[in-house]
């Protein structure tokens, strides 16, 4: 796996396809290969994916210092040399947002995916992000994970080895921390420096970061387009042909799609 240096950390990422580049960063207890495995060879064939993994992830190190988005954005800048199509998912879509806001002509188009922009003003997000991070290290922290992580239906729909297998998943080395950022974010004034075309995914069974988040960061950015898939928050793994769907027809109109439910 390659590596590039920022800061004195190593960050890893992943290349696969040709053609023009289009960057996938990862949420909050992931990496590049359990968000986005369903979704490279989907884009591969017509763009080099490269799928960074910043600190805490992946094999990249957690600083000595502060985990913060500026340091995230810099590790998932410095995996390309643009101009990049961008798509975030969670926290990678707080990352993404502030990559386009800091680097405007490094971003061609870019895909927020059930991100936000401030949620100290909303306490249901802050009690699940609070109670997921105090899980950490106990039987309980993977059953909560799915519970707020997926819909009802398709935690229902499992087979009894697909839900074993989500509760034997281990998360990173880093996801209290990444917790910890995601309780700060606030990129509120980052977003109207956005020049990037812009779509932003929000998911109406979202338990873990609601649905409103997507809509305000779709009302904060200028000129940007709206869609909503019916899934819970990890919609790479619930709804990953219709996600798929919705960012070729936004970043490679050329080919024949569905229509994005864009508003």
């Amino acid at each position: 796996m390659p590596a590039v240096s920022v800061s004195g950390i190593p960050v890893t990422y992943d290349v696969a396809g040709a053609g023009p580049q289009l960057v996938l960063v990862h949420g909050t207890g992931g990496d590049a290969r359990t968000n986005f495995g369903r979704l490279v060879g989907r884009f591969a064939d017509r763009r080099t994916v490269i799928t960074p993994n910043y600190s805490g992830s992946g094999g990249t190190p957690l600083p000595a210092g502060e985990l913060t988005v500026d340091l995230l954005a810099d590790q998932v800048a410095a995996t390309f040399d643009g101009p990049a199509d961008l798509v975030g998912f969670s926290l990678g879509a707080v990352v993404a947002a502030a990559v386009a806001a800091k680097h405007p002509g490094r971003v061609r188009s870019l895909v927020l995916i059930a991100g936000w922009a401030n949620g100290a003003d909303d306490p249901r997000l802050r009690l699940g992000l609070s109670l997921w991070a105090k899980s950490l290290g106990d039987r309980n922290f993977a059953g909560l994970g799915v519970l707020l992580a997926f819909s009802p239906a398709f935690v229902r729909e499992l087979a009894d080895d697909g839900l074993a297998l989500l509760l034997a998943s281990e998360p990173p080395p880093g996801t209290a921390r990444q917790i910890a950022l995601d309780l700060e974010v606030d990129i509120r004034d980052r977003l109207p420096l956005i020049t990037a075309p812009t779509l932003v995914v929000g998911n109406t069974q979202d338990h873990l970061i609601p649905v409103e988040h997507a809509r305000e960061l779709h009302r904060l950015i200028p000129g940007s387009r709206y869609a909503e898939l019916d899934s819970g928050h990890i919609v790479v793994h619930e709804r990953p042909a219709e996600l798929t769907e919705l960012i070729r027809e936004f970043i490679l109109p050329e080919i024949p799609g569905g229509r994005a439910r864009a508003r």
